[in-house]
């Protein structure tokens, strides 16, 4: 592969012109299909193999005139104190607030009247219309939402509270001005590492070319593939990190290269050579675990990971032929100004031991403590994670500072908190004798278990094979009681049907999350053994080592467990929650943990491929284990620290999206990434390696002979150039690199 990798560098070198035509003809091909394509809807949110998701396709089945799909929306009124909804003057305002909606757009699809759907607390004090849209939220027009929002403000100004909730005010997130501070974090970053604005812009620049091509063909096929608005958000954030690393590691290389006295192209294929193999490696850990979220059997996860992953290897292709072709033009610019008058004047000096250098030196002189140190401290910051509770976001996650949580708080205020989350029973009959008796069994059944304070009377559809139930519990819907409410209606269902033969489902947003958390915990471990499996042979071929990918696999459970719980200190408990703009505490969103593993393994594999593949090289060539730890450390620590500290400020822009689950996504990889590459990786790995010595590079005989020889080290290369001897001079040729493997 190094072999390949050096030609191609040297080409993209050669030919930068041609090389730099293509992927701006690119970016122009995706920016204008983005441009022509129109405004994405929703994506739809299935979770197949459910009850919940039963019902709800039964619903649209049997009752096509309900708009299940369609979006929904609560204008919620409040009468002034001393006063009633019901008096003369509150019952007119709300009236002519309702005929305002029926007449405002022709994408509503019903209107409910307070007054005559039992939609008024029974103090009085509040009342409520419900609105029902054809098209689903993402597919309102802005005069419809206008409307909405316009509504109650006649009412308001005769002394009306008016709030409205539902999904309908569902808006595209804004990911705010933070984002932007991010990438310039990353600037300043690199330009401390690099010393050089050339050297330090040529990552930026092709990684904003990769993320713009990434996103623009997103835009262009989300009507297509049904992808949703959160896709490209978080495409733009695994994609930006990845592609500023990669090019990092690229012109880091070059440099070294340069500075070592090699002709420029020369330097650029080697630098391609030999860290472009880690890049390649390291972009197909992180393509393994996005693409592995399919086994979910989510679509919309499945969706959000494969474009990600298409987006990182874009990445990838842009590391490996455009970043060589950029150094081209950037000359011995790509220097700093003290490295290249050094150079000029051809002085050599004696290099001081450097910061990565001093470090590992420590690390070997301790390697108990720092191991103790690091794992008791993840440990402990672990410990919250145990208290994870799952949900999906409603709105009564929203700050309180919106229209839609101070709906949600008066609606639980004036009928209860569950009326926020009510149940919707469907009990299909086609299969049995006698619907209608059937059906009053369900209602009956429903009304004696704890915690119900509301059944509906049955509605059926137009050829009586189908009623709808709607069910109030007591509970806030993300409560256990509210939980143990779906299960003990389930349970009931299940004797209805034996008796009757009518099959009760039940559904709705509740419901829906129950059966989310449950399928995401059911789906964690079997994707977890396959992402870590895949990710662990794949570094068993780089490494040539059992007990190194291993140390990896188990460096990263203990950073993600620790991650989470930083997110459940933070966003459940609210620790710290302000300094994050945390408004409201709650569950975490359920997708949110299982997302997290999938995008931070592929990260922390790429500082595992990164750092310690210097260290295989330096072994390789002859050092010893110690030495070559401190040789690993020496040349790959500053760059992995600048990668880390960029990966950080991009995902921690993100912190600042109005979009919950964006929010918490951007805050779990920013100190997933922290506790990942600056304690495990860079205390934890050297520690175990220093106490392993040589058995962390062990490798059986038959699976030495098994595994391929991609030569990430580039030794195939060396002995190509004629650096090293073909037979009996070290450790250079690949017989030796066996040998020493099996020490």
């Amino acid at each position: 592969m190094a072999t390949f990798l050096y030609k191609l560098g040297r080409f993209a070198f050669r030919r930068r012109r041609y090389v730099a035509l293509v992927w701006v003809a690119l970016l122009a091909l995706a920016g204008f299909g983005a441009a022509s394509a129109s405004t994405a809807t929703s994506s739809s949110f299935s979770i197949p193999g459910t009850e919940a998701q039963k019902a709800f396709d039964l619903l649209e089945q049997r009752f096509p005139a309900a708009s299940a799909d369609g979006a929904t929306a609560r204008v919620v009124f409040k009468a002034p104190d001393g006063e009633k909804m019901t008096d003369p003057a509150s019952k007119a305002e709300v009236r002519k607030v309702a005929d305002e909606l029926k007449s405002g757009s022709d994408q509503i699809a019903s209107v409910t009247d307070p007054y005559t759907g039992k939609a008024v607390s029974k103090d009085g004090s509040t009342a409520y219309v419900s609105v029902s849209y054809k098209v689903s939220s993402m597919e309102l027009t802005d005069a419809t939402r206008d409307d909405l929002q316009d509504a109650g403000k006649a009412a308001q100004q005769s002394g009306l509270t008016v709030e409205i909730g539902g999904d309908a005010l569902q808006v595209m997130p804004e990911t705010g001005a933070t984002e932007i501070i991010g990438v310039a974090i990353a600037a300043v970053v690199l330009v401390i590492t690099f010393g050089s604005l050339i050297a330090a812009g040529l990552p930026l620049l092709t990684a904003l070319i990769g993320v713009g091509i990434g996103v623009s063909t997103i835009t262009a096929l989300a009507n297509v593939l049904d992808l949703g608005s959160t896709t490209s958000t978080l495409a733009m954030m695994i994609g930006l990190a990845v592609g500023i690393d990669y090019a990092l590691f690229i012109v880091s290389r070059y440099r070294a290269e340069l500075a070592e006295g090699r002709e420029r192209e020369e330097a650029a294929g080697r630098a391609v050579g030999t860290a472009g193999s880690a890049v390649v490696f390291a972009g197909l850990t992180v393509v393994i675990a996005l693409v592995g979220l399919a086994v979910v059997n989510i679509p919309m996860l499945s969706k959000m990971g494969f474009a990600a992953a298409g987006t990182v290897a874009i990445a990838v292709l842009i590391a490996l032929t455009l970043v060589p072709a950029m150094m081209g033009f950037a000359g011995k610019r790509v220097m700093g100004r003290k490295a290249r008058k050094a150079a000029e004047a051809e002085i050599k000096t004696e290099p001081k031991p450097n910061m990565g250098t001093r470090w590992a030196r420590f690390v070997l002189r301790k390697p108990v403590w720092v191991l103790l140190v690091g794992v008791i401290g993840l440990g402990t910051i672990a410990v919250p994670a145990a208290s994870l509770e799952m949900g999906l976001p409603d709105d009564g996650s929203q700050p309180t500072s919106t229209t839609q949580r101070r709906a949600y708080d008066l609606l639980s205020d004036g009928f209860g908190p569950g009326f926020n989350g009510p149940l919707m029973v469907v009990v299909d009959t086609a299969n049995s004798s006698d619907g209608k008796t059937a059906v009053n069994r369900v209602t009956d059944d429903i009304s004696g278990i704890p915690h119900v304070v509301a059944v509906s009377p049955a509605t059926f559809n137009k050829a009586g094979d189908t009623a709808m139930i709607t069910v109030v519990p007591q509970d806030r819907p993300s409560s256990a009681e509210t939980e143990n409410v779906v299960h003990a209606i389930r349970d009931a269902g299940t004797d209805i049907k034996s008796d009757t033969g009518a099959e009760v489902l039940v559904t709705g947003s509740t419901a829906m999350n129950i059966d989310f958390s449950q399928k995401m915990n059911d789906a964690l471990l079997p994707y977890l053994a396959l992402v870590v499996g895949l990710a662990f042979l794949l570094l068993m071929v780089v490494f040539r080592s059992v007990l190194v990918p291993l140390k990896a696999a188990l460096g990263f459970l203990l950073s993600v467990v620790a991650a989470l719980g930083a997110v459940v200190a933070v966003f459940q408990w609210g620790w710290l929650g302000s300094l994050f703009g945390v408004e409201q505490t709650g569950p975490i969103m359920s997708m949110m943990p299982i997302f997290m593993v999938g995008v931070v393994f592929g990260l922390a594999m790429d500082y595992e491929v990164f750092l310690v593949t210097r260290m295989r090289e330096a072994y390789v060539h002859g050092e010893k284990p110690p030495q070559a730890i401190v040789t690993g450390f020496r040349h790959g620590a500053r760059v992995v620290t600048a990668a880390a500290v960029i990966m950080m400020a991009v995902f921690a822009g993100f912190i600042g999206s109005s979009e919950s689950m964006i929010k918490m996504i951007g805050f779990s990889l920013a100190i997933a990434v922290f506790f990942d590459a600056f304690v495990v990786r860079m205390a934890i790995v050297p520690a175990v390696l220093a106490l392993l010595g040589k058995r962390a590079w062990w490798l059986p005989r038959w699976l030495d002979r098994l595994l391929p020889n991609v030569d990430v080290e580039g030794e195939g290369l060396r002995k190509q150039l004629g650096e090293m001897p073909s037979d009996g001079g070290g450790h250079g040729d690949a017989q030796g690199e066996r040998e020493l493997t099996r020490v």
